[in-house]
């Protein structure tokens, strides 16, 4: 597993952190809204996002980070990691306000790998929406509501999940289901 690996701009990463210890980083609805609140607020003006998947106690994000408008940035992992650095703190500072609780609420890295290939990417698209029922929280990708899933299978609605790049790796809609409805061989150590 690869927790160090720099941001650059440009590329895609599967980006995932964990609630500290047992804790649960979602308790009820609003929280799962203020998080993705958050990440349009502070995510989505350096990077676009594929797709998301955000479980009680943990959550997935398949983004690519834009190319920098300034090349003058001296440390382009610190200027692309401040913003989830932000966002983080952000939600967990509301979070321990409105549940009366201290301390950290995300384990203290932000765990993130790098997409090198078609396959890999196609594969955490189909990790990251099943990712529920893979945990046991839904039978079916298209119950769990907190997952950028949906916005896929009904492309149109307006969505702020950059669905377009991704869609143009299947023929159709169906293609699209069918895949995330298969059963697709994940190496974990890989995906994680």
């Amino acid at each position: 597993m690869t927790i160090a690996e720099h941001f650059e701009s440009g590329y895609i990463y599967h980006i995932y952190s964990h609630a500290n210890g047992k804790d649960l980083l979602f308790v009820e609805d609003s929280n799962y809204q203020y998080f993705l609140d958050r990440l349009l607020k502070y995510i989505t003006p350096i990077a676009e996002i594929y797709a998301y998947c955000l479980m009680p106690n943990h959550f997935h994000l398949l983004i690519r980070f834009k190319d920098l408008a300034d090349d003058k940035v001296e440390d382009e992992h610190q200027h692309l990691m401040r913003p989830f650095s932000n966002f983080l703190n952000s939600y967990a500072k509301a979070y321990n306000r409105r549940y009366n609780r201290k301390g950290a609420l995300f384990l203290d890295f932000l765990r993130r790998k790098r997409v090198e290939d078609e396959k890999y990417l196609l594969k955490l698209l189909h990790y990251i929406h099943n990712n529920p029922v893979h945990h046991g929280f839904a039978s079916q990708a298209e119950k769990w509501k907190y997952s950028s899933y949906n916005s896929y299978t009904n492309v149109e609605k307006p969505s702020s999940i950059q669905r377009r790049e991704m869609l143009k790796y299947f023929d159709s809609k169906e293609d699209f289901l069918g895949y995330h409805k298969s059963n697709v061989e994940y190496d974990f150590m890989n995906l994680e």
